[in-house]
Parts: C-alpha cells; sequence; structure tokens
C-alpha cells in the first residue's frame, strides 16, 4: 500500500491545483431505479459528489457497485428499465437531469465525452476508423467548423497512433486492443470536450498498454485542460492518474477524498479491503518444488507459424507464433508465462492442451511425446490436463445446470453417476459453493462464482496438470484475490502442476513459482518469481515490470 501511496505522491499533480476552480458536473442526491430485484430497489442511491475543473476523479468499486451506471446516467445512456428516479445532474450550471434526447445529442460529444471499456463493442466493423471520427464532428456541425479529414488525422497522431493517413482507411479489426482504445479516446477527443468520462478503459489491456493508455489520458487532461471522470475497480490505476476519489459499494457511495488519503489511510471498511486485494510484488522467495518431484511437463524447441493472406494484392504473410519455447513443470510447481496481447501465451496454452498441432518440438505430458499423437489416441489423455477459461461464463453452458456441466464429462470417461455427484458435491464445498449450486444454471452466478464452478470442474477429473488461460484477468481484484488463494490452496493439497498465463504481472508474482516472459513468441527470460521482479535481465521484462500500474518507478515516467 506504502509503494502505491509513494507512487503516487512522486506523480506530482502540480498543474491541477490552479484550475480547481468551479464544478464542471455536480450530482446530487441521485437515485437510480433497479426495477424487479426485490433485495436491491436501487443500482445507485443518493449519491452526490462534484468534477472540478481541471481534476482526474476517479471512482472505483467492484462490479456491481455503480460505478457505470453512474457515467451512463450523465450521459443519457441507461438502458431499460433503469431510470434516474431522484435527485439532480448539472452540467455547469445547467441541469440536465431530465433533458430530452436531442438535448442530450447536442451535449454529448461536445461538452462531455466518454470512452467504453470495449472498444471492439463500441466501434462500427463496418466503417473505418476515419469515417467514424468524421461521424462525431458530422453530428455537431455548429462545433465542427474545421477542416474533418484534416481533425481526423491530427486526433490519430494525438493519440500517438502510428501512419495516421493509413490508419483513418483501416477497419476496426485490423488494430490491435490498445490502438482501438486510442480511436475510441480520438473519437471522444474531436470537439475538445470539457469531461471525458473513461469507463475501465484499460482493464482488458496488458501492463505496457494499459500504461501508454493512461499516459495518454494523462497529457491530454493537462493539455487541454478538461476535467476526467475515470472508472476502474484497480487502485494501482488510482496511484498512477487520480486526484480525488470516490468509492462505491452496491449503488452507495461510502468514501470520498484526496487520492493520496485514502491510498494512506482509508476510512471505510469496504475501502481498505479493496485496496488489501491489490496483488502485491513478492518480497521474498516461495519455497522451492523439490529437485526430485515428478516432471509432469517437459517441452523442447516447440514452434508454431499461422499464414494469413492480406493487402490489396492478397500477399501470404507469415507470423511466428511460438518459436523455439522450451520449457519444465514438476508436480506441485506452478510456471508463469506473461507478455503482451499477442506474445504468444495463449497459442502456446493451445498448442500444451493439443487444442493446436505444433509445428515441431516434443511436449512431453506424464512421458509421452503429445505432438505425434492421433486425437484417438490422446482421447484418453485428456482428463489429466484441464484448463481453467478466462470467461467462466462463455465456458459454462447456459442450458445446462451446473450438475450436468460437472458430471457430464467425468461419466463420459466411465465414473459412475453416483461417483461424479460425489465428486462434484465435494469440490463445490472445496471452492466455497453450496450444495444447492448443483441444481442452478451460469446466469444464476456472479463471474467470480462461475469461476470457481469452472475450477472445479476442471478438477473433477483429478489432474495431472492445470492450465489456468487468463484465468483471473476479468474478475474484480477482491474476487481475484479469492480466487488465486483458492488455487493456492487447491494446488498444495492436490500437489496439481500448474500453466499460469496471464498478462498481470502483479497476479504471476503472488502465484507462481517460476516465470516465462515471451515476446514475439519466444521466452526471453525464465526465472524464479522473485529474482525476476527483483532485478529482471532482459530490457523487455523491465519494461513490463515498470508499467505495472501503481508500480512504476518516478524515471520510467521522466
Amino acid at each position: 500500500m506504502m509503494s502505491l501511496l509513494a507512487n503516487h505522491e512522486t506523480e506530482a499533480a502540480a498543474p491541477k491545483a490552479e484550475g480547481l476552480v468551479k464544478a464542471v458536473l455536480t450530482i446530487d442526491n441521485l437515485s437510480v431505479s433497479l426495477p424487479h430485484i426485490a433485495d436491491r430497489p436501487y443500482a445507485i442511491e443518493n449519491i452526490s459528489f462534484t468534477l472540478e475543473s481541471g481534476e482526474i476523479l476517479c471512482i472505483v468499486g467492484e462490479s456491481g457497485s455503480g460505478k457505470s451506471v453512474t457515467a451512463n446516467a450523465v450521459m443519457g445512456l441507461l438502458p431499460p428499465p433503469l431510470k434516474i428516479e431522484s435527485g439532480t445532474i448539472r452540467l455547469h450550471d445547467r441541469d440536465i437531469t431530465a433533458s430530452t434526447e436531442r438535448e442530450r445529442t447536442s451535449l454529448n460529444g461536445r461538452v462531455v465525452s466518454m470512452i467504453f471499456q470495449d472498444p471492439l463493442s463500441a466501434l462500427n466493423p463496418l466503417m473505418t476508423i476515419g469515417r467514424q471520427i468524421e461521424e462525431v464532428m458530422l453530428t455537431h456541425p455548429e462545433a465542427a467548423q474545421f477542416n474533418r479529414w484534416t481533425r481526423v488525422i491530427e486526433l490519430l497522431e494525438m493519440v500517438g497512433l502510428p501512419n495516421p493517413p493509413t490508419i483513418a482507411h483501416q477497419y476496426p479489426f485490423r488494430l490491435s486492443g490498445g490502438q482501438r482504445q486510442r480511436v475510441m479516446i480520438a473519437m471522444a477527443l474531436a470537439l475538445d470536450p470539457d469531461i471525458l468520462i473513461a469507463d475501465e478503459p484499460t482493464t482488458a489491456l496488458d501492463v505496457t498498454t494499459q500504461a501508454q493508455i493512461l499516459d495518454i489520458i494523462r497529457r491530454l487532461q493537462r493539455q487541454k485542460k478538461m476535467s476526467v471522470l475515470f472508472i476502474t475497480h484497480d487502485f494501482g490505476v488510482v496511484a498512477d492518474i487520480a486526484d480525488r476519489v470516490i468509492v462505491m459499494e452496491k449503488g452507495r457511495l461510502v468514501e470520498q477524498g484526496l487520492a493520496k488519503q485514502v491510498l494512506r489511510a482509508p476510512r471505510e471498511p469496504y475501502s481498505q479491503r479493496l485496496l488489501a486485494a491489490i496483488p502485491t510484488m513478492r518480497t521474498e522467495p516461495k519455497p522451492a518444488v523439490r529437485e526430485d518431484s515428478p516432471v509432469v511437463l517437459d517441452v523442447q524447441g516447440v514452434c508454431k507459424s499461422f499464414r494469413t493472406k492480406g493487402g490489396l494484392f492478397g500477399k501470404t504473410r507469415v507470423v511466428h507464433a511460438v518459436q523455439g519455447v522450451s520449457l519444465t513443470l514438476r508436480k506441485g510447481e506452478t510456471v508463469g508465462i506473461v507478455g503482451e496481447s499477442g506474445s504468444g501465451k495463449s497459442t502456446f496454452g493451445r498448442m500444451v492442451m493439443k487444442l493446436l498441432d505444433s509445428d515441431s518440438g516434443r511436449i512431453i505430458l506424464d512421458g509421452d511425446d503429445i505432438v505425434p499423437m492421433k486425437e484417438s489416441r490422446f482421447r484418453a489423455k485428456r482428463p489429466y490436463i484441464q484448463m481453467v477459461f478466462q470467461d467462466p461464463f462463455a465456458s459454462l453452458n447456459p442450458r445446462h445446470s451446473i450438475e450436468h456441466s460437472l458430471t457430464c464429462g467425468p461419466m463420459t470417461f466411465g465414473m459412475s453417476r453416483t461417483e461424479a455427484r460425489d465428486n462434484a458435491f465435494r469440490l463445490l464445498k472445496r471452492v466455497g459453493l453450496p450444495e444447492q449450486a448443483m441444481d442452478r444454471y451460469p446466469h444464476e452466478f456472479s463471474g467470480g462464482q462461475r469461476q470457481r464452478i469452472g475450477i472445479a470442474r476442471a478438477l473433477m477429473f483429478n489432474p495431472l496438470l492445470l492450465i489456468a488461460d487468463e484465468a483471473v484477468s476479468a474478475l474484480d481484484v477482491s474476487i481475484q484475490a479469492q480466487v488465486l488463494q483458492l488455487l493456492a490452496e487447491l494446488q498444495q493439497e492436490t500437489r496439481v502442476a500448474m500453466l499460469f498465463i496471464t498478462h498481470d504481472l502483479r497476479v504471476a508474482s503472488q502465484i507462481c513459482d517460476q516465470i516465462a516472459v515471451m515476446q514475439h513468441g519466444r521466452i526471453v527470460e525464465f526465472a524464479p518469481a522473485y529474482e525476476l521482479f527483483e532485478a529482471p535481465r532482459d530490457p523487455y521484462t523491465q519494461t513490463l515490470v515498470q508499467a505495472i500500474p501503481g508500480w512504476r518507478t518516478s524515471s520510467s515516467r521522466e
């Protein structure tokens, strides 16, 4: 926690002090109704706060706390059946609580603008990037008294995209996640709004891309003297960017204050729990796995390439996704695979699962090389290698009860129904869910509960190897901490070997014995977790460590 605070204080907030003159956004006793939910009638209830001129105000809280509902209420984007029940929203001196759709349209983009969490779903897949940015200006012709295409190129340059004239003619699917998020920032800034709302804009990004997006928002906020309402569940991001903080829980505002005050001494137990749940860098090495522990997985020089066609003449391009990767994993050991998006982490995991065929190399699982095996022969080994997926909702069939999801696999491989049900009851209890969960369906559980079900399902086979592919990246920090603790406890009990794939180095530090850092399909550094974070040797690893939110050194920002 003190590291977060120290980092925040080194990021001097000098420019903002002069601008705190008046409120540009005032929310007073705002309540938004949540019909049909008996135990919680309000999505947000009687919240009040101000956003001052030229400041960055962070709203922090778990999923369901009301963060995004607050932002959507300001933008007039509340989905039915949610509606404003009471209270007021004022932009400058204008009450917009009961504004018509036409009045909202005149304000959105020009006075207040928004960056959404998922840029791919927010961008039109059938329109080029330049056309979509230009459309913002066409909506407000009175505010866009300039050459629109020149402005498009200027905006793309402003957010640091390479070769803006080319990017402007690309479609969203051609860009990476970080590039699409930069496009969303460019669209939001097209008309120089007074207020920028950023709704979890870095949640799905790897640490270096996240650091770049935060730097862009901070730089543009200072240049344009904007006010920013930044929504996040990560106190590490708060330490990097916030002037003031609001903490929300179950629709209520439970604490607010200067960022350094909340980071140093949060008053409310809920704020304290959120801070305590932040993954921290390991300060001492984990007990070493015994060298005589059996080798579960031995990977030797595996490679995988993909051929793609693109461009005007359909020229074939070869992408080397995995290049000569080798590692060994012993019983009871956790090896982390970390790197940016596109580094080859998930491709490597799918090759180990034999969901992708290797071009070359050997993958020896429990003494047998599985690379040349036909599926008919490998099928008998599938129970011994299981995966926990990133999206627990997508990995569970919504039409099947939890009992069916847990027992159908083992029963297919010969386990009796009675034994399968008994194992399912035992594992559900072990992951902290009641027996009644067996008769329920995935939509009746929270994200954290669904991930616990995914873990229970993987352990139904008593596997030798568990692959966790970004298994906690979609979860709030408090739920994330619980799932990490559960995985660690289960590994101690079962001695399962675990391959833990993640882009979050803080998480890797918490759970991994050793970490392999991947870049462009290669392992550039492999070391015990403690050593790797204490003294990273490879320049790429150093870049990743410096980009960790809330932990970046002051030298990395100069």
